[in-house]
């Protein structure tokens, strides 16, 4: 499997399952039309058709791309962490019963877990 090298901060985010602060990742307010990739083994995500504004401060998503995003009990007991299905990198958690959207979920993912891939 294809793995990128990471900077310090990715690796703090993507493999030791850290957090970047609200408000200041790359994808926040960000609305090009594409699709999202894992950051670590780019495997497709999220496409930008799902993505809407939260206001949480994190690029948030209501689907991911043919289930390509793993859900995993969070060691807090609390929430549930998403994970690329493929590398395992963490890329946030999962929240549902909000109603931001129709489908009643919110991915909550880092900007630096991810990367933009315009659609052409």
């Amino acid at each position: 499997m294809k793995r990128n090298k990471l900077t310090p901060e990715e690796e703090y985010v993507i493999i030791k399952k850290g957090t970047e602060r609200p408000f200041t990742g790359e994808y926040d307010k960000f609305y090009a039309d594409g699709i999202y990739v894992c950051k670590q083994c780019e495997e497709e995500l999220y496409d930008s058709t799902a993505k809407f504004d939260s206001g949480c401060g994190w690029p948030s998503f209501d689907d991911d791309i043919s289930e390509k995003v793993e859900r995993v009990p969070d060691a807090d007991g609390r929430r549930v962490e998403i994970v690329c299905r493929n590398c395992k990198g963490h890329l946030g958690h999962v929240f549902e019963g909000e109603r931001f959207t129709d489908k009643n979920t919110r991915h909550c993912v880092n900007s630096i877990s991810i990367k933009f891939i315009p659609r052409t």
